[in-house]
């Protein structure tokens, strides 16, 4: 049975973990060669271990995405690793790690967070268009979160980053959905992590759940829903926001959240 990525070259940036190696090894098994990139080579040469395992197609390319060259290089490695580029998923992300309400967060924050959330997504889409003119298609998954959607306490940076990508992704789609290179966002909710979780206490887990209609998603799920959004199965679908969250952004859960 053919693959949904069958013929796709697939560059998936922050994948050397968490749902980004999750993405990479789902798209490996639908038949897309993957470039998997970050800036820990271990964990990347394992995520390309695990794909080739499974029949899949793989190769790991070391990448710090805040330097546009970078970006380039990263984007000439792929072409010239698997001889095109047709699908851009922009997972790299600066975590709201030292952020906080925006009189408190410092000019230097603000320039970490969004040359990370933001700008390299921007330079890697810079450098990713041309080639997908030249494959003659191209998806661009950019990968949000519910933050850009509702305002959350203590994440001034992160929050705006986010909203800041989900504009480029409809910026994109005005200037290339006709040449027929799409980009989409893909907004993920909760997602639960086997390590951050782990010890997640039941009034936790009670509150966390009630803030959503159906179960709790996981990585699985996230990745799906990217699979969906690069495949030409959404070949009309353009510049919107595909929300992976259960429901909460919809309507008010049992819990504030």
């Amino acid at each position: 049975m053919a693959g949904r990525l069958d013929g796709e070259v697939a560059l998936v940036t922050g994948s050397t973990s968490g749902l980004g190696a999750e993405i990479a090894r789902l798209f490996g098994a639908e038949g897309a060669a993957v470039v998997v990139t970050g800036r820990d080579r271990g964990r990347g040469e394992a995520v390309v271990a695990e794909m080739a395992a499974e029949g899949g197609r793989g190769h790991f390319a070391v990448a710090d995405l805040r330097a546009e060259e970078a970006c380039a290089a990263l984007v000439d490695e792929a072409v010239d690793t698997f001889g095109s580029l047709t699908v851009l998923v922009n997972n790299a992300v600066r975590s709201g790690a030292g952020d906080g309400p925006v009189t408190d967060v410092d000019a230097e924050t603000w320039r970490e967070v969004l040359e990370v959330n933001l700008v390299a997504a921007a330079s890697c889409c810079r450098f990713a268009v041309p080639r997908m003119r030249e494959a003659g298609h191209g998806s661009i998954v950019n990968v949000s979160s519910r933050a850009a959607a509702r305002g959350t306490p203590g994440l001034a940076a992160y929050t705006a980053s986010k909203g800041a990508l989900e504009a480029l992704t409809r910026s994109i789609t005005a200037d290339f959905a006709r040449e027929g290179i799409r980009a989409n966002t893909l907004q993920p909710g909760y997602v639960l992590h086997e390590r951050r979780d782990a010890s997640m206490t039941a009034e936790r887990r009670a509150r966390v759940e009630g803030m959503h209609l159906t179960r709790l998603a996981t990585a699985t799920d996230v990745a799906y829903a990217a699979l969906y959004l690069a495949s030409r199965e959404s070949e009309t679908v353009a510049g919107t926001t595909l929300r992976v969250d259960g429901g909460s952004a919809a309507v008010r859960g049992l819990t504030l959240g």
